[in-house]
């Protein structure tokens, strides 16, 4: 089969389309036909060599976590799937070698859900990762029905999936971005603000009296987050490692296919929507990662199958 791989650490240069044998399928997995796959920015700083000293990895490494698409097989020990399901799943194994960005990829079931009937391939894919990160990270700060949260970077994948999941759970979502985002914000329902120098006396003008909790997810924003927190409030963040030193939690999310279950049911009920901003195909890995790199996106970066 084919599937981008990487045989050392480096930018998107060190990406190429290869011949690689189709994975095995052992007790307990399915083997998956790739529809789409989700770009997400743990898959290059990992080719960068930026988690090497928490992940073991294998060269060469085919990359990606992210992936929605039909099963091809299962496990002679699996009855929850079969031949033809839809499925879309976040698969992350203890270590990095054999990933999403292929024909074809083995996961154990437990990280697997039955794709969102509401969702094509596309938006599926962009799903699974940032969405169970948000969600994640709302259940640690138990965000309930009218509580006020403050999302930094709420224009990212993880920030506008948790501008929605909030916002579904009753709470009152207030959420930074460039000006540019702000109108989408609001259709996701948050309050956006524009970030940077001055954003606690803006965020003071919508919330006088503080907010009940902040998520981060871009980084740098723990003093804003402090300063605007109520008495008793939560912070948590999914970038700085360093908000556990000032009583906050870092969010590191594990595959789970009950929570993307979880989460389909909300996307099929009309209170969950991934926005992709761009597909492309397998063999443009590397411009995808770019893309990626540069941030700024207006919704997910997505990979959809070999062209050649």
């Amino acid at each position: 089969m084919q599937a981008m791989t990487y045989s050392r650490y480096g930018g998107p240069e060190v990406l190429e389309a290869s011949e690689v044998p189709v994975p095995k399928v052992p007790p307990g997995s399915v083997l998956i036909r790739v529809q789409a796959a989700g770009v997400n920015p743990v898959d290059w700083k990992i080719m960068a060599g930026k988690l090497d000293a928490l992940m073991d990895v294998h060269f060469p490494v085919i990359p990606g976590w992210d992936v929605a698409g039909v099963v091809e097989a299962v496990g002679f020990d699996v009855p929850e799937f079969s031949p033809g399901d839809e499925v879309y799943a976040y698969g992350r194994r203890d270590s990095v070698r054999g990933g999403t960005f292929a024909d074809l990829t083995s996961l154990p079931v437990s990280m697997i859900a039955r794709k969102p009937e509401s969702l094509g391939w596309e938006q599926a894919a962009g799903l699974p990762l940032t969405t169970m990160t948000a969600q994640r990270t709302l259940d640690i700060l138990d965000v309930r029905s009218g509580a006020t949260l403050l999302i930094h970077n709420g224009s990212g994948g993880v920030g506008r999936a948790a501008v929605q999941l909030a916002a579904a759970r009753g709470a009152r979502v207030i959420a930074t971005a460039s000006e540019r985002h702000h109108a989408r914000l609001r259709e996701l329902g948050a309050e956006p603000v524009q970030y940077g120098e001055g954003l606690a006396s803006r965020v003071r003008d919508l919330a006088p009296e503080g907010v009940d909790a902040a998520a981060d997810f871009i980084g740098g924003a723990l003093e804003d987050s402090l300063a605007l927190l109520r008495g008793g409030g939560r912070h948590a963040s999914i970038v700085d490692p360093a908000v556990r030193e000032r009583g906050g939690s870092y969010v590191w999310v594990r595959p789970d296919g009950r929570e993307l279950e979880r989460l389909g049911a909300l996307v099929d009920a009309g209170r969950l929507t991934v926005d992709v901003e761009r597909a492309y195909p397998l063999e443009e890995t590397a411009e995808a990662f770019r893309a990626s790199m540069a941030g700024h996106t207006g919704g997910k970066i997505v990979l959809t199958p070999f062209t050649r």
